[in-house]
């Protein structure tokens, strides 16, 4: 056996730790460039913190999920800020975006040269700006990933950049700042977190880190999900899906994922809808197809027993079987009223070029079984 680990290279992790940002950023420098997807409020009390330990900050809002363009626009008014350190408060986008721009204010050249499928490629040379990164959702755990996900609008699809430059040198988690979350955005980053602790567990390269993580984490989710769904200021419930999040961060960062990531990434290039909802419209039938196509064509494979544990897990019940969990997921969809694909945004006629995209994505290449152009389509139509 053989694998390796990388993660972010401090977790700090636990509610009220915002209030030791100060002291924390100021060694790394004096003047903080703030990107942040986090209520003016919380950004406020942050740049407070800052001053009281004399650091310098520069606000950069951001409101979506990062483009090409987006991007570009950043790196420019970052560049003027010229700060020592970037600190990514808020959910994904804005982490993802506050990772993009400290690597790229140290690597010369657009964007472009570093995207994976639509550009050069290129790897990342020089170490990125310090990075602190503060998750406000319990969804991607991109606070302890490598990649960050760019949409091309051009290309109609999303890419990644890749690179251990990406990890951010300190990833701080306050529960705390999950409380005022809305109940649909918990529901799909919840799932979106939940997609990922499975799809690392039943990927094609787990190893007995992640496999440790995800089941510690999928344990979490079936104890506090609906608690941090149906009472958002349960603070325990928001620890343990904090906790998730984190737990399917180091998974995804460290094993694959699967099918549900290598279709959420085209259809997120295509229509404007939020990657946690269109993963959640997508796992329990990608769940279904992969045991179908596993059972007709290796009834061995360990990810056939890896499904069955999490059946187990989830519902609590050492004789449920694999198909138990693909019922689990359903139930759970129906309850915190996520959305299917249609409603999202998605036509039939866009699934040619969706099932084009996937079949090539780094995501799909993880996936236990390699699905068939048919199979895919299959779920696309019956998650729309």
């Amino acid at each position: 056996m053989q694998f390796e680990f990388s993660t972010a290279s401090k977790i700090i992790f636990g509610s009220g730790k915002l209030d030791l940002i100060g002291e924390i950023a100021v060694e790394f420098g004096k003047r903080a460039l703030i990107i942040s997807g986090a209520p003016t409020e919380l950004t406020d009390k942050l740049a407070k913190i800052l001053r009281s330990k004399s650091l310098i900050s520069v606000k950069i809002d951001v409101h979506h999920e990062p483009t090409i363009e987006n991007i570009r626009q950043v790196l420019q008014n970052a560049a003027n800020a010229a700060p020592e350190l970037v600190i990514g408060i808020g959910g994904g986008s804005a982490i993802d975006t506050s990772k993009v721009t400290a690597a790229l204010l140290s690597n010369p050249g657009d964007i472009t040269n570093y995207l994976e499928i639509i550009g050069a490629g290129h790897p990342l040379i020089n170490p990125s700006l310090p990075l602190i990164a503060v998750p406000t959702t319990s969804g991607t755990g991109s606070e302890v990933t490598k990649n960050a996900v760019i949409a091309s609008i051009s290309h109609h699809v999303k890419v990644s950049l890749r690179s251990l430059h990406l990890l951010p040198r300190i990833a701080l988690i306050d529960p705390q700042l999950t409380i005022s979350v809305p109940q649909s955005t918990t529901a799909t980053t919840g799932l979106d977190a939940f997609t990922q602790l499975v799809e690392a567990y039943t990927c094609n390269v787990p190893n007995p880190i992640t496999d440790a993580l995800c089941i510690e984490g999928i344990r979490r989710v079936v104890r506090s999900f609906l608690t941090a769904y149906d009472y958002g200021n349960n603070l325990a419930a928001r620890e343990d899906m904090s906790l998730a999040a984190l737990f399917s961060g180091l998974s995804l960062a460290n094993a694959k994922l699967g099918a549900v990531h290598g279709l959420a990434g085209p259809i997120g290039g295509l229509i404007l809808a939020h990657h946690g909802a269109i993963c959640a419209a997508l796992l329990a039938n990608v769940m279904a197809a992969n045991l179908s196509a596993l059972r007709n064509r290796s009834p061995d494979h360990p990810a056939v027993e890896r499904y069955t544990i999490i059946a187990r897990l989830l519902n609590a019940d050492s004789t449920a079987v694999a198909q138990d969990g693909v019922q689990w997921v359903r139930d759970i969809c129906r309850h915190t009223h996520i959305q299917s694909l249609s409603l999202l945004g998605l036509t039939e006629q866009l699934f040619p070029l969706v099932i084009e995209k996937a079949l090539i994505s780094s995501s799909m290449k993880g996936n236990p079984v390699t699905l068939s152009s048919e199979e895919l389509r299959i779920i696309l139509q019956s998650a729309l």
